[in-house]
């Protein structure tokens, strides 16, 4: 057992000193972080004034599309239509050209010199919809609030009979769905480590002095534990940088976004009073929007126990990395070089291709049987199991919740067995290409 710490220990310092581990443990977050801010303002901003020429052919659209600031959006209007290189030689950004039909078709075209943001798109979609719908009624002889009422769209609420209260299963699913995700990309990633760390003291020779005096047991074991040590001090760096960063670029992308919002009014130039109670009302609707989320984000929080979630999915991060190293590890012990190890790293890696696609069922049929095979079944539950227990459905059958622990450790010793038979033979063999065959004979090896 002390030898087992002192290779653990070794694994585990020899990693966070290097200056990689320093570098990803800081830049990980920070890109993450970046990448959100990136994404937000670059979506924030706008590529300039348009200056939208609608060629009015229908005669329905002339002067009835409202000019807008932000973004900034100026209509001009023609009843006749231009070609394509007048257009390209006159001033304007954008071409709206309605055809005869579009009462009928619903189409409109728009032309551009540059592509507009989607911003732009949303705008002037939404005014031509608001024009369209105007036309329709008045030929139809429709009520414009009766009509409202009539075409108001069901809005369905799940609510839990037990509970009493609104189900939110789907978004609790995609959580668990997330935290499963990150579990398959950390056992990948820190499992490949095993898998290089093992070739690399076979490729040096290192290996044949260390056997001397350690058994290949215990030198698996010290490096897979060891390496799944720097894995979770640096899983839960990244959690606890990532949510900080975020949460401040996600605050500061908020304000703005309000204030570009409140901006948007065009106050100071010729506006409808119809229009300008229509923007407002989208800014309270999005006030809305937003104290809503908000709200469901405090529903999630309460309806699902955060402590025993992180609990799991610790237990099956663990578990789950433990149980693929141990096969990544044999892989390394039994190859020569890393072009070597395809032929055996797409049976190791299938399962948990296969875990994330049911993963994606259980978030609609939590109880189906397909989703309850694959969260026991050890080699796929650490990824399936993660969407139940986030949806609160592992909970409601804690049998199968427990059974599916018990298996995942007891199969855990029982290929780590197996793996260190291969590990033993595959670490001291040189120059020599691997069968299938040749490793079930390692398997049975005395010794």
């Amino acid at each position: 057992m002390n030898k087992i710490k002192l290779i653990i220990w070794r694994e585990f310092i020899t990693r966070v000193r290097k200056p990689s581990f320093l570098i990803m443990t800081i830049l990980g977050p920070l890109l993450i972080a970046g990448g959100v801010a990136a994404v937000t303002f670059l979506g924030l901003q706008e590529s300039g004034p348009q200056s939208v020429l609608v060629v009015d052919v229908p005669h329905l659209f002339t002067d009835k599309l409202a000019n807008a600031t932000k973004p900034d959006i100026t209509f001009h209007y023609r009843a006749d239509d231009i070609s394509d290189s007048a257009f390209k030689n006159s001033t304007y950004t954008l071409m709206v050209r309605m055809n005869e039909e579009v009462l009928k078709n619903n189409q409109v075209e728009i032309f551009y010199t540059k592509v507009p943001s989607q911003s732009v798109q949303n705008y002037i979609s939404a005014e031509v919809e608001k024009v369209l719908r105007k036309e329709k009624l008045r030929i139809n002889n429709l009520d414009e609030n009766v009509f409202d009422q009539v075409g108001t769209p069901v809005a369905m609420k799940l609510i839990d009979i037990e509970k009493g209260d609104e189900s939110l299963e789907q978004e609790k699913a995609a959580i668990g769905f997330f935290l499963g995700y990150i579990m398959l990309l950390f056992i990948m990633l820190y499992g490949m480590q095993v898998m290089r760390g093992v070739m690399e003291e076979k490729q040096s020779r290192i290996i044949e002095v260390l056997a001397s005096s350690v058994r290949p047991f215990q030198l698996m074991m010290g490096k897979i534990v060891g390496i799944a040590m720097v894995g979770l001090v640096q899983f839960l760096l990244w959690i606890i940088l990532s949510t900080a960063l975020t949460t401040g670029v996600i605050a500061l992308a908020k304000d703005r976004l309000v204030a570009q919002v409140s901006n948007g009014i065009p106050m100071d130039q010729p506006m409808t009073t119809e229009t300008k109670a229509l923007l407002q009302n989208e800014i309270a609707k999005d006030n809305a929007d937003m104290s809503q989320g908000l709200d469901k984000v405090h529903k999630i929080i309460d309806q699902t126990p955060i402590t025993l979630v992180i609990i799991l999915f610790l237990f099956y991060f663990l578990c789950g990395y433990l149980l693929y190293s141990s096969f990544f590890a044999a892989i390394g012990a039994a190859v020569d070089s890393e072009t070597d190890t395809q032929q055996f790293m797409l049976p190791a890696m299938l399962p948990l291709m296969l875990a994330l696609f049911i993963a994606q069922m259980a978030i609609v049929n939590p109880d189906g049987p397909a989703v309850f095979w694959f969260s026991i079944v050890p080699f796929t539950s650490p990824i399936v199991m993660m969407v139940r227990i986030a949806m609160g459905n592992a909970f409601e059958h804690p049998w199968e919740l427990i059974l599916s622990m018990v298996l995942l450790v007891a199969t855990f010793i029982g290929t780590t067995w197996l793996a260190g038979r291969i590990y033993r033979t595959g670490i001291l063999m040189y120059g020599k290409k691997v069968t299938w065959k040749e490793l079930g004979k390692w398997l049975f090896y005395k010794g």
